[in-house]
């Protein structure tokens, strides 16, 4: 397709927003219109979910800036790409792959194919992996699948990133209501070892199951931090747990899943078609499907899919998703506006907006178009958002009276799932979603603040100028697992028709490769000497920096007690034969095996220098070791103790 710029309604847009967009003013189109509510405004219906109303009109929008915009998603062919991505045609043209993340909730029975291909029925298919997951989930839940020891599995870890973490984690955080009482949930991501040390610090390994979630399985991160949870597993069970009853693959590589341990029957598979930040409808909803149960993870599809239904088949003008992607597409290239602020007044949505992050941003945070030149107009405004009212009390000042405008979105449900104090909370949570709403659209002028009585020097400083672009959601009853399947989705396709319009891949994520290469590099020279070859000179010296920084920091760890006993014992050893081999033999633990044994012939004074010259080789402190009165024997410190 031609680029978004070259195209007849984009020139008419920038006419348009000349003419009547920068002088218009939102409190006076309400004045002039009293059914603009009725006009822009869309409800979302389906049999399976609350009614969903989505309130456009606090919308920097008109009968003809509607036109325009909808002219511009024909004559960028967003029917055209929304059809071949629901025909699973091979959108993704960087790596000629098709985006079928839609086969995923197809409860609706549509005839879905890939390359001639059933992707529903066929062995291993979607269908049977949706069977696969519930007998699983089930199995776990009831407590007919056990732990090693017999007992039930209650508490679950998925050890992921990206995609395999940010969806389970808030879905089922948005799910809580729903959630299993005896269950207690973990999601491990970052490479940062205090993620996993703090889901495994009160796990119980006989009754901890394990769900590793990676498509290919060898995610740097993903893969360290599933070897550090089973050699935890193993030492813990002294090893005699049984993997395969504690841990489970969510993945497609049989090869190196095999590898780590786990029964292929254990494994939980989806295709080459399904994005990472799309595959919260995949086998990676694993961990959801045993939180919520299965019945509560089928409506969630189904959610899913009826919003899916809506997006084929709705004409433009009256297509949600569509239109939330028009209007940011508006503010993003003829307002110049940079960002959009999603704030959820629900705190069980409290991680909406950092899953919301990576389908907008990973998916449209590109420059070049579909024919390899650079965009020439602005893609992928920055999208941020905390539950409201926290947000009222930290970044709203910024929206209200700021230098930037910031269009966004707010949702609410009309009922809650606690409704303490006779439904008090909820009530004050809705007068404050409706209260902002309306400021920033009306603000207040100058002479309502003199009429409040403040001094004449603070009028400017309470003005605030208004005139602020808001989207209102209103779920119409509690927001279950079919309402926040539907809320996604809104999500998927408003990004997907900004892509559309923008003529860029929004299926592909190149720009995270390249920090992910020079990781691994680094990684090997900080094991070496010297700053690292090749580096500019800023990073050169920060990693010498850390190199050094690090040895200081151990030192210091040790408590000083023990430091002084051991700054004697080391002037004693600095010269033998016998401190260099003990030097030497720590080295090769550390950087073989992590892990420290005390020889029986050590005296404590020897325990001592042990830990000094631990320390020094970046090992954890052994003093816990020490003061448990185990000198004398072949003993075994884990890093995680």
């Amino acid at each position: 397709m031609a680029p978004a710029n070259t195209l007849p309604a984009w020139s008419d847009l920038q006419t348009h927003r000349d003419n009547v967009g920068k002088s218009f003013v939102l409190k006076e189109a309400f004045a002039s219109d009293p059914q603009r509510f009725d006009r822009f405004s869309r409800t979302f219906t389906s049999d399976v979910s609350s009614d969903i109303l989505f309130d456009f009109s606090k919308n920097f929008l008109t009968d003809e800036t509607l036109d325009l915009l909808v002219k511009l998603a024909e004559q960028a062919g967003v029917e055209k790409k929304r059809d071949a991505m629901f025909a699973g045609e091979k959108i993704n043209f960087t790596e000629d792959r098709a985006v079928y993340h839609t086969a995923l909730r197809n409860v609706g029975g549509w005839d879905m194919k890939v390359e001639g291909v059933d992707v529903m029925n066929t062995k291993g298919g979607v269908n049977d992996v949706l069977q696969h997951m519930k007998e699983f989930s089930e199995q776990v839940r009831s407590g007919e699948w056990k732990g090693y020891t017999g007992k039930k599995l209650t508490t679950i870890i998925n050890i992921g990133i990206g995609g395999s973490d940010l969806g389970p984690v808030m879905v089922t955080e948005a799910l809580k209501h729903y959630g299993a009482d005896d269950m207690t949930l973990h999601f491990v991501s970052n490479i940062d070892g205090t993620h996993i040390a703090e889901a495994l610090k009160n796990s119980d390994p006989e009754t901890t199951l394990f769900l590793i979630a990676s498509k290919t399985f060898t995610t740097a991160e993903t893969t360290t931090n599933a070897n550090t949870a089973k050699k935890w597993f193993l030492e813990k069970t002294d090893s005699n747990g049984d993997i395969a009853k504690h841990f489970v693959a969510l993945s497609t590589n049989e090869e190196e899943v095999t590898k780590f341990g786990i029964d292929s029957k254990n494994m939980f598979g989806f295709e080459s078609w399904v994005g990472g930040r799309y595959s919260v409808w995949s086998a990676i909803g694993l961990s959801i499907a045993l939180y919520v149960g299965f019945d509560n993870f089928h409506k969630f599809l189904s959610g899913a899919h009826a919003m899916d239904k809506h997006f084929r088949e709705t004409p433009l003008k009256e297509n949600i998703p569509l239109l939330g992607g028009l209007l940011s597409v508006w503010y993003s290239d003829f307002f110049q506006a940079q960002t959009h602020l999603v704030a959820p007044f629900d705190q069980y949505l409290h991680r909406f907006p950092a899953y919301l992050q990576q389908l907008s941003m990973e998916s449209n945070g590109k420059s070049i178009t579909s024919d390899g030149s650079s965009a020439k107009y602005t893609t992928g405004p920055i999208l941020f958002g905390e539950p409201c009212t926290n947000a009222q009390h930290s970044f709203f000042q910024l929206v209200h009276q700021g230098t930037k405008l910031i269009p966004t979105d707010f949702i609410l449900a009309a009922k809650s799932h606690n409704p303490v104090s006779d439904n008090l909370h909820q009530k004050m949570l809705a007068s404050n979603y409706f209260a902002q709403a309306e400021a920033l659209m009306v603000g207040k002028t100058d002479d309502e603040v003199r009429a409040e009585g403040a001094p004449e020097e603070l009028v400017p400083h309470k003005r605030f100028l208004g005139n602020r672009p808001t989207t209102s959601i209103l779920v119409g009853g509690a927001i279950g697992p079919a309402e926040l399947g539907a809320l996604i989705v809104y999500y998927e396709h408003l990004t997907f028709t900004e892509g559309a319009i923008w003529d860029i891949n929004s299926f592909d994520q190149w720009g995270v490769e390249l920090g992910k290469v020079l990781a691994k590099k680094i990684l090997k020279e900080l094991d070496e000497e010297g700053n690292g070859q090749g580096h500019d000179a800023s990073t050169g010296s920060l990693i010498g920096a850390f190199k050094k920084l690090s040895r200081q920091s151990k030192m210091a760890d040790i408590p000083q007690s023990n430091t002084q006993q051991a700054r004697s014992i080391l002037r004693d050893f600095s010269n033998t034969e016998r401190s260099r081999r003990l030097s030497h033999r720590i080295a090769s633990q550390h950087h073989e095996s992590h892990v420290y044994k005390a020889s029986d012939t050590w005296d404590s004074r020897t325990e001592a220098g042990y830990c000094v010259l631990s320390t020094l080789c970046y090992t954890v402190s052994v003093w816990p070791f020490m003061s448990s009165g185990q000198v004398g024997k072949e003993s075994t410190l884990p890093l995680w103790e």
